[in-house]
């Protein structure tokens, strides 16, 4: 199209942030292709929800572990170097996988690349504020988790057919590879651009009971404490039922979990895109809320499914409503300074997780395969109270004066 770009478009304009977003679409695309193949292959194995639950678990696992204890080095080291290390472990991880021989073996792999993750995930976002400018901070996150959400929603549906046509191993190795190309792009940005110094340590645990504190006394931040910890141990205990929906309840295979897995991927991807213009048109509080409600919509009324289209038309829904309230998690977070940055990203990453988890496991050791229904409606009450709490905190407080002015949020 001529002329110049459109703002949500502009981000792609800047070098590095550009060679940031094809890293995250490389292994982004690879990884959600792979996770199908995972949850395929564990389930198959072992038919048991706790297996299934306990490899969803330790993607993510390792890095409540990082946040809560290892949040410092993500201010102190390079972040070039941390996402180019994460890179490669997760390459060899999933090279190792296609010869592993029991469900213990690949969720003890999984654990490793989910360790990876715990360092390369923060670094990247932590490092967005330094690759563009203000202005375009809103659409530069925009982009990203479209890109991702693009992932989302074409890799599901493509692992759940290729891993019932050839099984999971051709999955692994695609995904082996996306990691190397991904650590090519982190490669050729210069380390100065994803960050403007490293912080100043005054010894490792006062480092980190200070991206604890900022935490605490920030209202951005303690909404997505508190509001995304709740929508996350919904969506964690929906995400166990998921393979089981699919196959038990509405009876639709390997490729009915794709293709569920894939609609939320769908929804992702509209809601991402479109979020900073309707944070530009409602404001950070009223989107991050409205979000939050389309997703517990979506879930609650796909509890009651007739069928796996049905299923996946609500899993849609719920993605949009996702894909909105990820990209107001960023921007939140965000407004930290540079050098307190990744400790309190990484704070609140593990702190929101580990809700996850504990709905994953309590969910896995409790249901039955033909509980999903229900599970997916516990999950939308959560949602719908994640709404309220997020909504709430996220609002600035106003001062006297303020009050008697008209109020975007």
């Amino acid at each position: 199209m001529p002329g110049r770009p459109s703002r949500q478009l502009a981000p792609l304009g800047v070098a590095g942030f550009r060679l940031l977003f094809f890293s995250t679409f490389a292994s982004s695309f690879g990884t959600l292709l792979a996770a199908v193949a995972l949850a395929i292959d564990v389930k198959d194995r072992t038919d048991s929800g706790l297996w299934v639950g306990g490899v969803l678990l330790v993607e993510f696992l390792p890095a409540i572990a990082v946040g809560l204890t290892l949040g410092p080095l993500l201010d102190r080291l390079e972040r070039r170097k941390l996402m180019i290390a994460a890179d490669l472990i997760r390459a060899a991880v999933f090279a190792a996988l296609p010869f592993a021989t029991s469900a213990a073996q690949i969720v003890l792999l999984a654990l490793v690349a989910g360790l990876a993750t715990g360092f390369f995930r923060p670094a990247v976002y932590a490092g967005v504020p330094n690759l563009v400018s203000e202005e375009l901070l809103g659409p530069a996150n925009a982009l990203l988790q479209t890109i991702e959400n693009v992932s989302w929603a074409a890799g599901p549906v493509l692992g759940g057919v290729l891993t019932a046509a050839a099984g999971p191993d051709a999955a692994y190795w695609i995904n082996a590879g996306s990691f190397l190309v991904s650590a090519f792009f982190v490669f050729r940005i210069p380390a100065r651009l994803l960050q403007s110094a490293t912080a100043l340590t005054r010894g490792h645990w006062t480092d980190l009971k200070e991206g604890f504190a900022t935490v605490l006394r920030t209202r951005a931040l303690l909404a997505v404490l508190v509001g995304w910890g709740l929508a996350l141990s919904g969506t964690g205990a929906i995400g166990v039922s998921e393979v089981f929906m699919a196959k038990n309840t509405l009876d639709a295979g390997d490729f009915g979990y794709g293709l569920i897995y894939g609609g939320i991927g769908v929804g992702l991807v509209i809601g991402s895109f479109f979020s900073s213009t309707i944070v530009d048109t409602l404001g950070i509080a009223r989107t991050y809320g409205f979000s939050l409600v389309v997703m517990a919509a979506g879930f609650g009324v796909g509890a009651a499914s007739v069928d796996i289209w049905m299923a996946a038309g609500c899993c849609i829904v719920a993605g949009i409503g996702n894909g909105i309230a990820v990209v107001c998690n960023a921007l939140l977070v965000q407004r930290t300074r540079d050098d307190v940055r990744g400790r309190a990203l990484t704070f609140v990453m593990s702190a929101t997780w580990l809700g996850m988890g504990v709905a994953i496991v309590v969910t896995g050791a409790l249901m039955s395969p033909g509980d999903s229904r229900w599970v997916w409606a516990i999950g939308a009450g959560l949602l719908a109270l994640a709404a309220v709490v997020g909504y709430v905190l996220a609002r600035e407080p106003q001062t006297a004066a303020a009050r008697l002015q008209p109020q975007a949020d």
